[in-house]
């Protein structure tokens, strides 16, 4: 599974690093999570400069898309160039948006009449344009999944591992990354949230 992490400039460093993170602890099955930009470099809203992995073209050819969050999201998903540029497709592909990745996939086309997920200040772009916005961490319709909070990226990482590897897996990699003393709890507690958008994913560790 090759999984972009679309990271633009002025990016939330807690969207693209701990979802990449969780999804690169499958890299021993041939998962890899790349930080994906339409430039070399990329700044983040904290002033943190990192250097892509892979060319924004990578998220037509990967089999899962995350689109994180960021400062200047909204030009973003203003600019019909930069959207001619992402080519998803829910079909072949899981597609996973946080907090103002939200509204790029609004943008898209990909969202339509379905309630979403934001974070409280992407709210009112997302509602502008044309989608209803729930109280909820995370929700998914099918290959598309939206989550809202900055650290709700776990949600989205568990998610793409739960449909791409298998539940097992998924609650391994949260078990990893859970703070000690309360790892049974976290992951108890996040895949209560995922469960019922988890119908026929396989249960066992691939």
């Amino acid at each position: 599974m090759q999984i972009a992490v679309l990271t633009l400039e002025g990016f939330n460093e807690l969207d693209s690093f701990i979802a990449a993170g969780i999804l690169n602890r499958l890299r021993g099955a041939g998962w890899a999570a790349h930080i994906t930009s339409p430039t070399e470099e990329v700044t983040s809203m904290n002033g943190v400069t990192v250097r892509r992995q892979r060319p924004l073209d990578f998220v037509a050819e990967a089999d899962a898309v995350i689109l994180g969050s960021g400062m200047r999201t909204r030009d973003y998903a203003a600019d019909p160039a930069f959207l001619a540029r992402l080519p998803l497709d829910p079909s072949r592909q899981l597609i996973a948006a946080q907090c103002s990745g939200t509204l790029l996939l609004a943008r898209l086309g990909l969202i339509g009449a379905l309630p979403a997920c934001t974070d409280l200040t992407s709210r009112p772009w997302v509602i502008e344009a044309g989608v209803e916005v729930i109280d909820a961490p995370f929700v998914a319709h099918g290959n598309v999944a939206t989550a809202g909070g900055c650290l709700a990226a776990h949600y989205l990482a568990a998610w793409i591992i739960a449909r791409g590897a298998s539940i097992a897996d998924a609650e391994a990699a949260l078990h990893y990354v859970a703070p000690v003393g309360e790892k049974q709890a976290y992951v108890e507690r996040a895949m209560a949230v995922l469960a019922p958008f988890l119908d026929g994913a396989v249960a066992q560790a691939a």
